[in-house]
């Protein structure tokens, strides 16, 4: 049975080489053919032994990601759908910006977390991606965009992990996948330009910190435990005293001073006054002496069966004003992509539910709303932007 290449970071294939007789500069050279050059069969590695050449098609291959679609969207956003298998399909979205390209990466093929919010969750859960199926997404779309826009530059300047899936879920295939992402002889991206966000799972968080540090995101959604439990149902586990308990254990290592929050604006439900006052109130206060952090609103991309509205942007922008008049950071995130639904939290693809996510969710569709008395505000800038 052949392996699949991708599924190596360097030291992987660098062991590999080496049950083959080879040393460890044939598998830097291999490596960077796969990665920085995009190649995908042997023949093409000129500076290779020809022996060598001749080795490996018997017992190894570069396996991509077939391309089930391609959707393109008025604002330059590309959204893929790759076939992964039994039934299975995720997504994967390249954002251009004047300054950066991000490519929205997926880690399992579908979700197991179940938030309100997310049309991933409430597709169901199938399995875990392999770390070749990580990685192949970063390979296409990269070598895609340089024959697409003609560049002999790397187009991709920073990886986000927050496609389809709970990346730290599926630490065992994320962990290779990171590291070649970050190797000088693959993407060379920089510590600070690839994020792993997360909905909280807090041991593979201190685990992050300790194996391979970047940046990181939290999907917190709320300011209080009742709330967060009917969002975010991972946080019956790890309730939000013991979240950002880990936020601050994983700060020293982290590349960055400061944890991203992310926060899905919804109307009615976590976008009130209160809501903010709250959210002020742990993030300055936790442990004494607050979570550095910056908090990134999300206005809430409606999909059918969710429930939820987003909120109106007078809320969203009251919202960022009292966090920012507060002394916390906040930038209202761009919507990139929402006519291919490519939008943060619509990204669905094609699963195999082995969850029964659509009746479980179904038993959590209630949310208790309570009145609460709009208080206006002076004007303060809120910065708009991609997180």
């Amino acid at each position: 049975m052949t392996v699949n290449l991708l599924d190596f970071d360097l030291e992987g294939l660098t062991a590999f080489c080496e049950q083959l007789g080879e040393k460890r500069f044939r598998a830097v050279q291999l490596f960077r053919w796969i990665h920085q050059k995009g190649a995908s069969r042997f023949d093409e590695m000129t500076d290779l032994a020809k022996s060598l050449r001749e080795k490996l098609p018997s017992v190894c291959t570069i396996t991509p990601l077939p391309v089930l679609s391609r959707q393109d969207s008025a604002d330059g956003t590309i959204k893929w759908l790759f076939d992964v298998g039994d039934g299975n399909a995720v997504e994967t979205v390249f954002i251009p910006e004047d300054d950066r390209g991000t490519l929205c990466v997926s880690s399992q093929a579908g979700c197991a977390v179940g938030c309100r919010f997310c049309s991933t969750g409430h597709q169901g859960f199938s399995r875990n991606l392999s770390t070749g199926e990580i990685l192949a997404q970063l390979w296409y779309a990269e070598h895609f965009l340089r024959r697409h826009l003609n560049s002999p530059e790397r187009v991709i300047t920073n990886v986000v992990m927050m496609g389809m899936g709970e990346p730290l879920q599926n630490y065992g295939a994320l962990l290779p996948a990171l590291r070649t992402m970050l190797d000088d002889h693959a993407y060379g991206l920089s510590r600070r330009r690839l994020t792993v966000s997360t909905s909280g799972v807090v041991p593979f968080m201190d685990r992050l910190a300790q194996d391979c540090p970047v940046a990181l995101a939290v999907s917190l959604h709320a300011p209080n435990d009742a709330l967060r439990d009917s969002l975010v149902p991972l946080n019956r586990k790890y309730p939000i005293a013991e979240l950002l308990d880990a936020c601050l254990r994983y700060l020293p290592a982290a590349p960055r001073d400061f944890i991203t929050f992310e926060y899905c604006m919804l109307d009615g439900v976590n976008d009130q006054p209160e809501h903010a006052q709250q959210l002020l109130d742990l993030v300055r206060r936790h442990g004494g002496r607050g979570v550095p952090c910056k908090i990134n609103l999300i206005p809430f991309n409606p999909f059918p069966d969710s429930g939820l509205r987003c909120s109106p942007r007078a809320a969203v922008l009251r919202f960022g004003q009292m966090l920012n008049e507060g002394g916390v950071v906040t930038t209202v995130r761009k919507t990139r992509g929402d006519d291919i639904d490519a939008a943060c939290g619509q990204l669905a693809g094609d699963v195999l539910d082995r969850t029964n996510a659509a009746k479980r969710l179904a038993q959590r569709r209630q949310i208790i709303e309570q009145p609460v008395r709009v208080v206006g505000r002076g004007p303060a800038p809120v910065k708009e932007g991609q997180a």
